[in-house]
């Protein structure tokens, strides 16, 4: 998982975040020159948090341990606490160029044809657009790495996570049981809000929560233009997907596909972005805090979306990532999914 803190000076100091553990909000605040905001993290794969300081004129956050941080500087807030990268402010072009899917298949919205696409088709998967820019006005830090196994393992034997998820996957031979390394699976939203609250009580303070869809996307696509983080292409050394699906997808086997067929250890791959954020792309998809929608809304900015978030568990989230099962099209950080609130998959 991974998670981010941060508040905002306008005067270039830097102030301990305890000075402010009472003071919890989803979206931003102006007291006495400081944006102040609520933290959040994302769960196998990425998160968010609000106890981070920002000195807008010297880039530097204050943890409330005293650590200081910079954009793109990786922290561990406490031993038990994943690693974090802090992500630099920016905007970028949320959702996909109208020429970026790469799957044949016309299966997408309400027009869809149910068939093939012939060759020179644009095909615009309706619920990757509008594309639209978003500026990223709240300071956040990301997990460098999917939560493992041997975290949430953590978390269950504090007594306060209640799911102990099972740990392998169902191969033709059998079932392969998987390591302390590998990603957390079989962990779903609500089982989420757990880990994420015994986090924020190792801190003292509500600054982990997992990350809009928004956030999770300018994350993954780490300043890039193209279709990945990695280029137009990504290759079966940099993320973990499915061979087989991939080969279905662009109509011919191009050398050096892999079909692992399960997920792989966190630390396995040269998987960084351009920031040090690792498996963004493959392995096991990862759970955000949006609801999910249709169509992209449109929003203009990371705290419009983060303001809209509910705080019951009553609607599908959306998911990002893809995973070993998908096909390289479904790596792509644009890409949108879905799944019920309770819903546990060994494939995040």
């Amino acid at each position: 998982m991974k998670q981010t803190t941060s508040d905002t000076f306008q005067d270039g100091t830097e102030m301990n975040l305890s000075d402010h553990k009472n003071k919890k909000i989803k979206q931003f605040i102006e007291v006495n020159s400081v944006t102040e905001l609520v933290s959040a993290c994302l769960l196998w794969l990425t998160c968010l948090a609000p106890g981070l300081l920002i000195a807008e004129e010297s880039k530097l956050y204050s943890l409330k341990n005293g650590q200081t941080v910079a954009p793109l500087e990786q922290f561990q807030e406490c031993e038990q606490c994943p690693e974090m990268i802090v992500m630099p402010l920016g905007s970028f072009m949320m959702g996909a160029t109208q020429e970026e899917s790469r799957d044949p298949f016309d299966f997408y919205g309400e027009n869809a044809t149910k068939t093939r696409r012939a060759p020179d088709d644009i095909h615009i998967i309706p619920h990757e657009h509008p594309r639209h820019e978003v500026e990223i006005d709240i300071p956040f830090a990301m997990g460098r790495n999917e939560v493992t196994h041997a975290e949430w393992m953590r978390c269950v034997n504090a007594e306060r996570c209640t799911h102990n998820p099972e740990h392998r996957i169902l191969r033709l031979g059998g079932y392969v049981l998987l390591g302390p390394d590998h990603p957390v699976i079989n962990v779903s939203f609500e089982d989420a809000q757990e880990y994420l609250s015994w986090l924020n009580s190792l801190v003292g303070d509500d600054v982990y929560r997992l990350p809009t869809e928004a956030e999770w996307e300018y994350s993954a696509k780490a300043g890039a233009q193209t279709r990945y983080a990695q280029g137009n292409d990504i290759t079966a050394e940099q993320a973990n997907f499915s061979g087989d699906a991939t080969e279905t997808t662009l109509g011919v086997r191009p050398p050096g596909l892999a079909d692992r067929d399960m997920s792989v250890r966190v630390e396995e791959l040269d998987a960084a972005n351009s920031w040090g954020l690792r498996h963004m792309s493959g392995n096991v998809q990862e759970i955000t805090q949006s609801c999910w929608s249709e169509t992209h809304l449109g929003l203009a900015s990371d705290s419009e979306y983060l303001s809209i978030q509910p705080d019951t568990n009553n609607c599908w989230r959306v998911l990002k990532g893809g995973s070993y099962a998908k096909g390289v099209d479904g790596l792509r950080p644009a890409v949108r999914g879905k799944t019920p609130p309770g819903w546990r998959s060994d494939s995040r």
